[in-house]
């Protein structure tokens, strides 16, 4: 038996063929193409030669002296040489990277597939190398000379301003325009003082005044605008005389009648509609420019409108007092601001001859540095033109003839099948490991070794004769030799107990596919055919019965009522015709809401009863990937058995699958969480070969292995032949 490795890829081979065989054909396909190109256009390289030449005698004391150190060709291979020389022969940049410096040969080097473009790429380089060294060279003068250039503009702005500024100092008339300004300040302060102090007196005369008329008049500048106004208005005084003649007519009728006589109601709104009146001419009086000013009470406008003539000229006199003291103000407070503004100029008036002095100066000091940078800039102009390279072509670009070698296309198709062979090998073997599953037998018992889970029996890939229908390929045979093999998983389950032999068994796997139903029936007949009084319970209530295979046909009315079915046991459990002591349950499936059933107090008597009743029972559950009905389910048996299958079983569900049945260290510590017992793990479908094969071979009997057994729970159809792969 060969290595697992090699077993798995084997298995993986014979999976994904096509996919070998689709690279063999691509690997071919890309060889034949690439065959089938026409021959490419010889590459030519061109070669060019540079040298270093001495520093030459230099007449400008800025001229930098030749660095002697610079002995190198790659210092001079520079990104702007790169894009310079690309711009010549016109080509991307990334191709002239591509060129070869040689600082030993001190050659430079390019390839192309043009003779001609390739001698001109190298004769460009070269030339833009000696340009490069030359422009190191003048590196520092040039950055002089930038500097200088910079500086230049806004030192000539600085000197400009210095002169016209100095210029329009001295065409001031001088010394004495100022002298007899400085002297004219004074006199000006002490009259703007003097006219001060006049307008203060006559504002305090006219302040007199005011307040000695308010005190006769009783009202002051305003009140005395609103009364001579309301006083000078004609229409104002015949509403006043109306509304006096109305009153009086009013007092006389209300001393012999009372408010409710017609002519004293009359009166009343006849006096209404002149104050009316009187309240809106005071407005329009009073608000001028046509505009009504807000009303006023009618009392107040009687009294502010019956001033006699001498108190409407007190009041004139009034007004016009206020009018004069507003004026006083305002020629006072401009007098003020003026003695400021004269009084600040004649503290601010500079000496003459000191500005005039330090003006001269500043101009002379920025005239000296304007000519000395002129000075330098052109000196270093001429030291710019006084520098060479240190580079010079001491060989011409040339390119050599090249030999265009022809293509093998037999080679080419040898090597394009061969890496076709090695690539379709490296994909199988990667498609192999990245699948998940386990290929072989071995495998599954190593993984269950490593999450330290008994194997408590490896059964064989059963080859059985064609069946018709959809009967399950089960070993009703009472000789055949597989049950040989479910006779030894019976004694190996039987000591699992742990005080006493595990009697209630249920079975279930982490995947479809994986043959927990066949595994089930078989051991169920095995151990019918041991002797023991044995019990098979089809658990899996999603699912059709499929008690067919035994020759059984379900309950049809069992769905109706799943509860009262489980109750009586004299009606759910079926004795299996041709198997002595081999009886089965029935399900009752599908059931929309099997959880409910699995958890009732019938399912609980159920257990209870035929644990005594028979020496074997054995549960066929769904997977654990589709449900948990197993786990629901266990705490009514001994224990779970997980069955696996390879080239079915996924390495992470079987992984998750223990894990979920043995629970975690952390979990062991919690006492009120129950954790199900998984009592071991079967291998189903090994390839263990039997004596029988060679004799079925010979004796012509059609049969087919247990790959081909059964398909998924979800199909209605079941293939004829196979073992292990259930629901």
């Amino acid at each position: 038996m060969g290595s697992p490795i090699v077993k798995r890829y084997l298995i993986a081979l014979d999976k994904y063929k096509w996919v070998g065989f689709a690279t063999v054909i691509v690997g071919l396909g890309v060889s034949g193409v690439m065959a089938m190109q026409p021959t490419e256009s010889p590459t030519y390289k061109a070669v060019g030669e540079l040298g270093f030449v001495s520093a030459p005698i230099n007449f400008s004391p800025l001229t930098p002296k030749a660095n002697p150190e610079e002995t190198s060709l790659n210092k001079f291979w520079s990104v702007r040489v790169i894009e310079e020389v690309a711009k010549k022969v016109n080509i991307n940049p990334r191709r002239i990277q591509g060129a070869k410096i040689d600082p030993k040969k001190k050659q430079v080097s390019y390839q192309d597939t043009n003779r001609e473009k390739a001698v001109a790429t190298v004769q460009a380089i070269m030339e833009e190398m000696i340009e490069e060294s030359r422009l190191r060279n003048s590196a520092g003068l040039r950055s002089l000379i930038e500097e200088v250039e910079k500086r230049m503009p806004q030192a000539l702005k600085e000197l400009q301003e210095a002169e016209q500024e100095f210029e329009e100092l001295k065409k001031q008339q001088g010394a004495q325009l100022l002298n007899s300004r400085a002297n004219a300040l004074p006199a000006a302060i002490v009259r703007s003082e003097q006219q001060q102090r006049e307008l203060q007196l006559r504002l305090e005369g006219v302040n007199a005044q005011i307040n000695s008329i308010q005190g006769r008049l009783g009202l002051d500048a305003d009140q005395a605008y609103v009364a001579q106004a309301l006083a000078a208005d004609p229409l104002i005084g015949q509403l006043r005389a109306q509304l006096f003649q109305v009153e009086a007519e009013l007092e006389r009728l209300l001393l012999d009648y009372r408010e409710q006589y017609p002519p004293v109601q009359e009166l009343r709104r006849q006096k209404q509609i002149i104050e009316q009146q009187l309240e809106q001419r005071a407005g329009e009086v009073l608000g001028g420019n046509g505009v009504a000013a807000p009303l006023q009470e009618v009392d107040r406008i009687r009294v502010d409108s019956s001033l006699d003539p001498a108190r409407q000229q007190l009041a004139s006199t009034l007004i016009g007092l206020e009018t004069q003291q507003e004026e006083l103000q305002r020629l006072l407070e401009t007098s003020r601001r003026t003695e400021r503004e004269l009084r600040q100029e004649y503290l601010t008036i500079p000496n003459f001859e000191l500005e005039l002095d330090r003006l001269a100066k500043d101009f002379q000091f920025k005239k000296a540095v304007y000519d000395q940078m002129r000075d330098t800039l052109a000196k270093a102009e001429l030291a710019e033109a006084e520098i060479i390279s240190n580079l010079t072509v001491t060989g011409a670009a040339y390119a050599n003839d090249v030999e265009v070698a022809e293509k093998n296309m037999a080679l080419m198709l040898a090597v394009g099948g061969l890496g076709g062979i090695v690539v379709g090998a490296g994909l199988i073997f990667v498609l192999g490991m990245l699948s998940g599953k386990f290929y072989s037998w071995e495998e599954i018992k190593g993984a269950l070794q490593g999450k330290d889970v008994p194997l408590l029996g490896v059964l064989p890939e059963v080859m059985v004769y064609d069946l018709a229908g959809e009967e399950m390929p089960l070993l009703l045979d009472r000789d055949s030799p597989y049950l040989e093999s479910y006779e030894k998983l019976r004694v190996s389950v039987r000591r699992l107990g742990r005080k006493k032999p595990a009697k209630v068994l249920v079975l279930t796997s982490p995947g479809k596919n994986e043959g927990k139903s066949f595994s089930a029936y078989n051991m169920a007949i095995a151990s019918a055919r041991a002797g023991k009084r044995t019990l098979l319970i089809e658990g899996d209530l999603r699912s059709p019965s499929r008690v067919h295979s035994l020759g059984l046909e379900p309950d049809p009315y069992s769905a109706a009522e799943p509860l009262r079915y489980y109750g009586n046991l004299s009606d759910c459990i079926r004795l299996v015709p041709g198997v002595e002591n081999l009886y089965v349950i029935p399900s009752p499936g599908p059931i929309r809401r099997p959880a409910a059933i699995l958890e009732s107090s019938e399912m609980q008597r159920l257990f209870a009863e035929v644990r005594h009743r028979f020496d074997l029972v054995v549960v066929d559950t769904p997977a654990l990937s589709a449900s948990n009905d197993a786990i629901t389910l266990e705490p009514l048996a001994d224990g779970i058995i997980l069955v696996a299958r390879p080239d079915y079983t996924v390495s992470g569900m079987l992984a998750e699958a223990i894990e979920q049945l043995t629970g975690s260290d952390e979990e062991e510590e919690e006492s009120s969480k129950y954790d199900p017992r998984l009592l071991g793990a079967i291998i189903n479908s090994a390839d263990i070969p039997l004596a029988i094969e060679p004799e079925l071979q010979q004796l012509g009997l059609p049969y087919q292995g247990n790959d081909s057994a059964l398909e998924s729970q979800e199909e209605d159809a079941l293939p004829k032949i196979g073992s292990g792969v259930g629901r």
